[in-house]
């Protein structure tokens, strides 16, 4: 009886260090996939900022053009702005006076097309 007890607890203690390989292995899968995943995290944020950073760059490289032409085409319309500021002073009194005189000098004439009828 001694030899099964003794039979026993061989099988017992076999049983749990087979389970603790077993919980063992699984800790470390655990860590390999957390450390694996990590990694992917990392590879995934240094894509992205690399691609941000290309991005960035190509949209500095056409807003730089952009904002050059922008600047021309604000400064070509300030130009056209005080031009047409500048022509409505010259012309201002003499405008005035054509008007004034049109609204001021009513000739009465009959229509062309008027007919008396008799």
């Amino acid at each position: 009886m001694a030899s099964q007890s003794q039979g026993i607890q061989q099988l017992l203690q076999a049983e749990k260090r087979a389970a603790e390989k077993v919980a063992d292995a699984r800790k470390r899968k655990a860590r390999r996939l957390k450390q694996a995943k990590e990694e992917a995290q990392m590879e995934v944020e240094q894509y992205r900022r690399e691609r941000e950073q290309e991005f960035q760059s190509k949209q500095q490289a056409a807003m730089g053009s952009q904002g050059n032409l922008s600047a021309e085409v604000e400064q070509a319309t300030r130009r056209q702005v005080q031009g047409m500021q500048s022509s409505q002073q010259r012309n201002r009194e003499r405008v005035l006076a054509q008007l004034l005189g049109m609204v001021c000098d009513v000739r009465p004439q009959v229509h062309p097309n008027y007919r008396i009828s008799a």
